[in-house]
């Protein structure tokens, strides 16, 4: 199980395929210090976060290659189980975000979002993993 965040700076995963969506995520998650490593696809996400596991991970859903849910699915059954996954995704059906949570999920956000409100979804899941 990856350990959790005990001080310095959090690590934060970010993928999504539109950069509307990755590059405002990404500097509004460096404000606060973290550091955040941006990819475009899920294939890239998992590649990069089975390599260096990250401390928090933030994963659109619909994306080329490997989706978010797919990239959760390989998260979840690993050695990094305790490691919160917030999925972002233009899905709003009770029905989507019913499968988000029932495949591990920590936190759902609907787009669009308040990069304000994201911030704070990601301290609050950080904090609790602490």
């Amino acid at each position: 199980m990856s350990a959790p965040v005990t001080g310095g700076t959090a690590r934060v995963l970010v993928a999504d395929d539109d950069a509307d969506i990755r590059d405002p995520v990404v500097f509004k998650l460096t404000q606060p210090g973290y550091s955040v490593e941006a990819v475009r696809d899920g294939t890239a996400a998992w590649e990069a976060f089975s390599a260096d596991p990250h401390d928090l991970a933030v994963l659109d859903i619909q994306m080329p290659g490997l989706n978010g849910i797919d990239v959760l699915r390989k998260i979840r059954p690993g050695d990094h189980q305790g490691v919160p996954v917030l999925l972002l995704s233009a899905k709003s059906r009770e029905h989507d975000v019913d499968l988000g949570f029932a495949e591990g999920a920590d936190d759902y956000v609907i787009k669009p979002f308040s990069p304000r409100e994201l911030l704070h979804r990601v301290k609050g899941l950080l904090a609790k993993a602490r």
